[in-house]
């Protein structure tokens, strides 16, 4: 019988992660917004044209005046990023789901099941998720749940659960998660399935699924890309850099623990937009605890707080070599001695690029929609997470891929 699980959080949650880095970085705000107004009434030059006319209207306002009100206002803010922070970590949800049947483990991995409604032919999906955050995203609520929603519409849904790297996984590197462990769960799918299976990927987990599906095109039906990155230097090649320059830091702990973990690798989110922790928590703190929008904003959070840690090899491998060499779009990416190349992948694909997306810039995820064949290109006006998990997730993502699935079933 299934069971139900809750997530096993704290009485008092410890996130948001890394909970420093943003302390510091809302403290850190507070005292620049009041350390540049003598610079701002010295007449130092603007860096930032947008600012022009703002400044020649407050260069007309009183300096105590305006500096009282910086202050009233930096305060304001402060506080409020604080109440948000203590707000989530006292809130009373709790992640309460009947768990779906496993399928098959494999180390630390899982796959798991969630038949279809309806007709035993209908089409079958691989679902792969990043190796970075918990496959549960997909799946996070009973009404915010895209592996459940495919189950109600007919579609038999599998979904790869990749787990904490245990002792073994930790000398993992990419082609042992797709030509090793990834291919024997896509090979139980295909013993499940009749017909050709479609394949789907969502973030770094669409790069493993391309890979598979160009090393299994004869038995796909069909693969979904969503959010992936592709071309790294498409957006902005010196952010790339940086970011893969960062990791020169954490080798130490690579060469001791042999993985990335986890805080680091909210750290490196963190360095993508650093003040987005600091305004979503003041935004929340006015949110009436027992909304809707409550729940859904304590439930990411809690997701996003329970990452996983990533294999020393593979962290190699995705910021030296995707971030730094810009591999994938380059034709320099190799699983198992084979260069993968969405050119040579002539199956129906579909790729879903989210217009607000500060993850994945948009730039670099269309670079698959440029270079596969035989490719269809949607861009849901939605964000990163919110394409799988937000109130907009149904009516821009679910139903267009469930239509191009239903379009390309054999």
């Amino acid at each position: 019988m299934p069971s139900v699980v809750e997530a096993k959080s704290p009485k008092a949650r410890q996130g948001p992660r890394p909970l420093s880095v943003h302390l510091l970085t809302a403290a850190l705000t507070y005292a620049s917004s009041n350390a540049a107004l003598p610079l701002l009434k010295s007449g130092s030059p603007n860096w930032k044209a947008a600012l022009d006319e703002w400044i020649s209207q407050v260069s007309e306002v009183d300096t105590l005046e305006l500096t009282t009100a910086v202050e009233r206002e930096s305060r304001r803010r402060l506080a409020a990023f604080l109440e948000g922070v203590q707000a989530y970590r006292n809130h009373p949800y709790r992640r309460t789901l009947t768990e779906p049947a496993v399928a098959a483990r494999d180390g630390s991995s899982r796959l798991l099941e969630f038949s279809a409604s309806g007709a035993d032919d209908g089409p079958a999906i691989l679902v792969v998720p990043s190796l970075v955050n918990r496959a549960y995203v997909l799946d996070l609520a009973e009404e915010q749940s895209f592996m459940r929603w495919l189950s109600a519409n007919g579609v038999g849904g599998f979904l790869v659960d990749w787990g904490r790297p245990n002792d073994a996984e930790r000398g993992f590197d990419l082609t042992n998660y797709i030509a090793d462990r990834l291919e024997r769960f896509f090979n139980l799918v295909c013993e499940r399935s009749r017909k050709p299976v479609f394949v789907l990927g969502y973030c770094m987990g669409g790069n493993l699924a391309l890979a598979l599906t160009q090393r299994r095109q004869r038995e796909v039906a069909g693969l979904a890309l969503l959010a992936t990155p592709w071309d790294f230097h498409a957006a902005d090649k010196s952010a790339a850099l940086a970011l893969a320059a960062t990791l020169h830091a954490f080798e130490p702990q690579l060469q001791v623990l042999g993985e990335l973990p986890t805080d680091v690798l909210q750290l490196l989110f963190c360095m993508l937009d650093p003040l987005l922790g600091y305004r979503k928590f003041r935004q929340f703190a006015f949110l009436d605890s027992n909304s809707e929008s409550a729940r859904r904003f304590v439930a990411l959070e809690d997701w996003l707080n329970e990452g996983v840690p990533l294999p020393a090899s593979v962290a190699r491998e995705c910021l030296y070599g995707w971030y730094g060499e810009n591999q994938p779009a380059t034709g320099a990416w190799r699983i198992a001695d084979e260069v993968i190349d969405p050119g040579r992948v002539d199956v129906p694909a579909l790729v879903m690029v989210p217009r607000r997306d500060r993850i994945v810039p948009p730039e670099s995820a269309r670079g698959l929609a440029d270079a596969l064949p035989n490719c269809q290109l949607k861009e849901p006006n939605t964000g990163h997470i919110g394409m799988m998990a937000g109130s907009r997730a149904a009516a821009e993502v679910w139903s267009p891929v469930l239509a191009w699935i239903r379009a390309n079933d054999p």
